[in-house]
């Protein structure tokens, strides 16, 4: 969040009640991000001064626990199984695995090979029981996006995430229509709109909103749409653990949610870090489930030290 930014929401909330965000938001300018984020805090505050979770704010949870999804970061093969592998042993069943980089647009065949053989290897680093999600960041060309939902049929993934940019929405139409491969997409939408336009062309299996962009009540409008679609959600999440707690109270509170992705940092220091900052507990996986937290608001207590540290660490 800049600092403009945060001047002006400061300016915007003195003085007023912690359940007014709709009308705060509405005569504002400044980013999405920066709402998304006041949206989270004032439902905290509203859930502290009731000493309730978010989720029972947001009318009482749908479910006991989350399913998890583990976002894998790497660029080789060996440092995208490594990853996947540190995950499986921490609890995580569901990987979010990235397409191999490809420098050569539209040479399907190769990025093909070069995918499934990412894929045999993480599967078989991961062992049996565990699922998986292609993940293309939008960076694929709309020609080599449905080559790749072809081959991979046989594969049986969750879901093939993001094949490729929204900025031309015949192009999604054709990839769900003409391949049996879920697809999502979602997390580089802006705006809520685009969401409708996909799930009324039944070109979307997976609705992907970006909680860091949207905040927990925009997402939840975004549910309700794809509810009425029968299409299940997922929401992006790559944030801190503050936001990983924001996502669980979302998750609770969504009929249709499907999985949470959560980050999964290749080095130990950052997940050492996270803990420290939000507690341990509320990013610890356990057969593939997230637990719910159970404290009043996000249900955290961030440590302020650990924060000052940090941020000292940076400067």
């Amino acid at each position: 969040m800049s600092r403009p930014d945060l001047s002006v929401l400061r300016g915007a909330i003195q003085g007023r009640e912690a359940s007014s965000f709709e009308s705060i938001r509405r005569g504002l300018t400044v980013s999405s991000p920066a709402l998304a984020g006041l949206d989270m805090a004032m439902l905290d505050v509203i859930g502290k001064f009731t000493r309730a979770p978010v989720y029972q704010v947001l009318g009482g949870p749908t479910r006991n626990q989350a399913r998890a999804l583990a976002r894998i970061e790497g660029e080789s093969d060996d440092a995208v199984v490594s990853a996947v592998a540190q995950a499986r042993a921490a609890g995580h069943r569901a990987f979010l695995v990235p397409v191999p980089a490809s420098h050569s647009p539209n040479h399907s065949a190769t990025l093909v090979n070069a995918a499934r053989q990412r894929l045999e290897r993480v599967r078989s680093a991961a062992g049996a029981g565990c699922d998986f999600v292609l993940d293309a960041a939008g960076g694929l060309t709309p020609g080599d996006a449905s080559t790749l939902a072809a081959a991979f049929e046989r594969f049986h993934l969750l879901w093939f995430d993001e094949p490729c940019l929204l900025s031309n929405l015949s192009a999604a139409y054709r990839i769900a229509s003409e391949n049996v491969t879920p697809v999502g997409f979602g997390r580089f939408a802006a705006e809520a709109g685009v969401f409708q336009d996909l799930l009324r062309n039944d070109a979307i299996d997976v609705v992907r909103p970006d909680l860091a962009r949207h905040g927990i009540s925009q997402v939840r409008r975004i549910s309700a749409v794809a509810e009425t679609y029968y299409v299940a959600v997922a929401p992006f999440h790559d944030g801190g653990p503050i936001a990983t707690a924001a996502a669980l109270n979302l998750a609770a509170s969504l009929p249709n949610f499907f999985i949470q992705q959560t980050p999964w940092p290749n080095a130990e220091e950052d997940r050492r870090m996270r803990a420290r900052l939000a507690g341990e507990a509320i990013e610890t996986v356990k057969d593939g489930f997230l637990q719910l937290p159970h404290g009043p608001g996000l249900g955290i207590s961030v440590n302020e030290a650990a924060l000052a540290e940090y941020r000292e660490r940076e400067a």
